[in-house]
């Protein structure tokens, strides 16, 4: 018999409820609680842990448990509210929420979410961090535009030097993680190869989208939510939509698409062709996107094949 524990996270504590035996139990959400919640599971012979990925605050608990043995999972929220609504469960609370995630993840078969690898783990940490003061830079420019005041201006100044600073040193941090690895040094220049791909966006794809390379063009399109998903019942073909996805690649890709296609001939007669057929701007940026994706999904699978011959 297969046991699932599943468990509710929020930023102080981590409700637990096991099926198909029915143990709950509650911890707070740091190292000690966490070290109870995996003696917890031990003693109840636990195979499988499943919670939903909750902004970050789920982050520790999903990395010591795989350290103390046990194996871990992931899921998405919004797929475990729509089973609750389905299985007619309104209620919502925390034990409630961990004993539907346990369900769910029985009903779905869930299978365990790799860990990631120390490396894998800081570069992701390291273009988070990078994205971050990027987004502050921008507003503390704004911010100097619009001030007049000679000590506003020179408190401005300050911050900006020093998000620069941060910003350069970061950036000197992750080229050299790409450099220290082998695969990784070759896939970024793989795909660097391609005209309008920086090494910002090489970065950000390499950091939250590892699988690149590795799922077939229709996966990786989805698992960037830029695959159109059907919406047909009978005789009545709806509307294509994208939904769902890695927000931050799909943010990316948008931009960095746009500008490919003023160096690509190709890309800007894809471009040109969807405009004139009439194409909505958004459907055109969507493909586009999509179509910039599969290319440096192809570019990566190439690497990764001649990387794994050449060793």
């Amino acid at each position: 018999m297969k046991i699932i524990c599943g468990v509710d996270v929020c930023k102080a504590r981590l409700d637990v409820y096991t099926e198909p035996i029915g143990h709950a139990a509650s911890f707070d959400n740091h190292a000690a609680g966490i070290a109870a919640l995996a003696a917890f599971c031990h003693g109840h012979a636990v195979n499988l842990v499943v919670m939903e990925a909750s902004g970050g605050c789920e982050r520790a608990a999903f990395l010591l448990l795989w350290e103390a043995g046990l194996a871990c999972a992931l899921t998405n929220p919004r797929n475990v509210r729509c089973y609750a609504e389905a299985m007619g469960t309104l209620e919502k609370t925390d034990r409630v929420d961990a004993a539907l995630i346990a369900r769910f993840a029985i009903a779905k078969d869930i299978q365990p979410t790799p860990l990631p690898s120390l490396p894998q783990r800081r570069l992701k940490a390291l273009v988070a961090r990078l994205r971050q003061v990027t987004d502050d830079l921008t507003v503390q420019k704004q911010r100097r535009s619009a001030a007049t005041d000679a000590e506003t201006l020179a408190s401005l100044d300050e911050v900006i030097a020093l998000l620069k600073r941060q910003s350069r040193t970061l950036e000197g941090e992750i080229a050299s993680l790409l450099d220290d690895d082998p695969l990784w040094a070759k896939l970024a220049a793989a795909l660097r190869a391609v005209k309008g791909v920086a090494g910002r966006t090489v970065a950000r794809l390499m950091a939250d989208l590892p699988e690149l390379g590795i799922y077939s063009n229709k996966a990786i399109a989805k698992l960037a939510g830029l695959a159109p998903l059907a919406d047909d019942s009978g005789a009545r073909q709806g509307k294509r939509r994208i939904r769902g996805g890695r927000e931050s690649v799909r943010s990316i890709l948008f931009l960095v698409a746009d500008i490919a296609r003023r160096f690509d001939q190709s890309l800007a007669d894809f471009h040109q062709r969807l405009l004139l057929a009439g194409k909505p701007k958004m459907v055109v940026r969507i493909a586009l996107a999509r179509k910039l994706l599969v290319r440096l999904n192809a570019k990566a699978r190439e690497t990764r094949i001649a990387y794994a011959h050449a060793t």
